[in-house]
């Protein structure tokens, strides 16, 4: 997840704006694949910020 963060910074985001793109992502994947939304929570949560306050620089 590291590596996207990085990605995202080195296109102009800033670390608060990269995780929340994240976040987004995450969000509307769920939304748009119902059925695998564990799935993505498994892997999100894998390798990003475990609580709201990691979000946090």
């Amino acid at each position: 997840m590291q590596e996207l963060i990085d990605r995202l910074k080195s296109e102009g985001l800033t670390e608060d704006q990269a995780y929340k793109a994240i976040e987004v992502i995450k969000n509307f994947t769920k939304e748009k694949f119902p059925l695998f939304s564990g799935a993505i929570d498994k892997l999100f949560d894998k390798y990003g910020p475990k609580t709201e306050e990691d979000f946090m620089p």
